[in-house]
């Protein structure tokens, strides 16, 4: 029986990732987490890690293992390298639905009806939270993401990722109390206002129009990974985007993506850079690229976006990829990576005290790859921005769940912030996004393509602008105290009952 609970655990976590995209089936995530919560219901502590751990590992291990393609067929590591590092991740991401599944059996030895409805939902989402920021953060597959076309979408800017997940956990938990007849009335009531207030809060309109609509396009490159850095290539490059950019009506802001500039900006400054600043001049257009910067003072080099077609601004990424743009702990680890032959760099972070980018005229939230995953970040350049900008190079992720995933990523920094995403990628996906969330145009994926669009900027703070995270931090913290300090109250009034 122990056996089969344990892999019906892993089932639940693997079939969660369904939920997301390319499949958004978004039900399935709340089907998965009843399994779970159900089991952890009824397991001791140790159990509870053990099932948590299993869930963790069908989850991840289903939703993430295209850490695999990027390591070993783009990074050329060896299989045994690339599996080690892929199943550290996927160890390491398992442990938190594991050690939070163990804590709630330990703290909470009763499946009362607070503990289900409280005490659950606010550690999931509190383990969540750690995730994204403990050991540099990996926020990836935030059960929230799984959301955004589904009737919880309307909590998403009032409440962002952390609390929509929060209101996501609450009802399995709901549900496992109406099938366990607790609290019936109560918890039906419960989960038809959480769907009907999330429906009525997707018709609130949070911000407004800051000017006229802007023609955007997105230049979509489509270089492999094996032609970008070849040094052989860097003129038909430069001649692909410059074509694709400048070979018909010019946009009044074009976007190409992360280092579409495969050159450090010193050496093109006086020749490609200077050519494109000419041809912007002739229409009074904006153009934003990614483009690698070193500081040959101090030697550090940063991977950047640079604006163009005005003065001339860079923005310098903050939240690097741990293992892909430095190396953590490289004191400790760094001849190991070595003898496995890890690629690794050295990329300097940017402060966060960068001034916003100005494109056709307005401010802009800028994100490179990656650190459109982390909402907190996002929020720092509103109510400010007027639009969101992220440039990426998913060509690193193949042909996997990932780039798919990160597109979901950055629909929910739009819905969380009320702003229009434009999304730049060398391979796909590519796409313009409104200030709900709603994609609007995009691109296929593995093709030369340009997405173009109007665009209208935008002005005003959402709710979760305004609050950020702390909110439902602390109520998260609020209701597991409440659910203890409940539990510790009837345990003394029943001799014998566990805290």
């Amino acid at each position: 029986m122990d056996r089969f609970g344990g892999l019906l655990m892993l089932f639940a976590g693997a079939l969660a990732v369904t939920s997301f995209a390319p499949f958004g089936v978004y039900p399935v995530v709340i089907g998965s987490l009843l399994l779970l919560f159900n089991q952890w219901s009824r397991d001791t502590p140790g159990q509870s890690f053990r099932r948590g751990f299993l869930f963790g590992l069908g989850f991840f291990g289903a939703g993430v293992t295209w850490v695999f393609n990027s390591i070993h067929v783009f990074g050329h590591v060896p299989v045994s390298g690339a599996l080690g590092v892929t199943l550290g991740l996927v160890i390491t991401l398992s442990l938190y639905p594991a050690v939070l599944g163990y804590c709630l059996g330990r703290v909470y030895r009763t499946a009362s009806w607070p503990v289900l409805v409280l005490a659950f939902p606010a550690g999931w989402v509190l383990s969540e939270w750690l995730r994204s920021w403990l050991f540099t953060g990996f926020p990836w597959l935030n059960i929230a993401n799984s959301q955004i076309d589904s009737p919880l979408a309307g909590y998403i800017p009032v409440l962002g990722v952390y609390g929509t997940g929060w209101l996501l956990a609450l009802l399995p938990a709901l549900l496992l109390a109406v099938i366990r007849n607790q609290q019936r009335l109560i918890s039906v009531t419960l989960l038809v206002m959480v769907l009907v207030a999330g429906v009525l809060l997707d018709r609130v309109q949070w911000s407004t129009p800051r000017g006229e609509a802007i023609q955007v396009s997105l230049v979509q490159g489509n270089i492999s990974q094996e032609d970008k850095w070849a040094p052989e290539n860097l003129l038909s490059t430069f001649s692909r985007y410059t074509d694709l950019t400048f070979g018909s009506q010019v946009s009044d802001l074009t976007i190409w993506p992360e280092t579409a500039i495969p050159a450090f900006h010193d050496q093109v400054n006086d020749g490609f850079i200077a050519y494109l600043e000419t041809e912007l001049e002739k229409s009074g257009a904006s153009l934003l690229t990614g483009i690698p910067v070193l500081d040959r003072q101090r030697w550090e080099y940063y991977n950047a976006v640079i604006t163009l077609g005005g003065e001339q601004a860079f923005y310098y990424k903050q939240h690097l990829v741990p293992y892909g743009e430095y190396l953590p702990l490289r004191w400790l680890i760094g001849h190991a990576l070595d003898a496995l032959a890890v690629p690794n760099a050295d990329f300097s972070s940017g402060t966060d005290t960068q001034p916003l980018l100005l494109a056709a005229g307005y401010p802009v939230a800028t994100s490179i790859c990656y650190e459109v995953v982390f909402g907190e970040q996002i929020i720092k350049a509103l109510p400010e921005a007027a639009m969101l900008v992220n440039v990426s190079n998913d060509a690193w992720f193949g042909d996997s769940l990932a780039p798919h995933q990160h597109l979901e990523m950055a629909r929910m920094r739009a819905k969380e912030t009320g702003r229009p995403m434009l999304r730049a990628t060398n391979t796909g996906i590519s796409a313009i996004i409104d200030d709900r969330g709603r994609i609007t145009q995009q691109s296929p994926q593995f093709e030369i393509a340009v997405v173009t669009g109007a665009v209208t900027p935008m002005q005003g703070a959402t709710p979760y602008v305004r609050m950020g995270n702390v909110p439902i931090v602390i109520l998260s913290v609020a209701c597991l105290l409440l659910c203890w300090l409940t539990c510790r109250q009837r345990s003394s009034r029943v001799p014998g009952e566990g805290v």
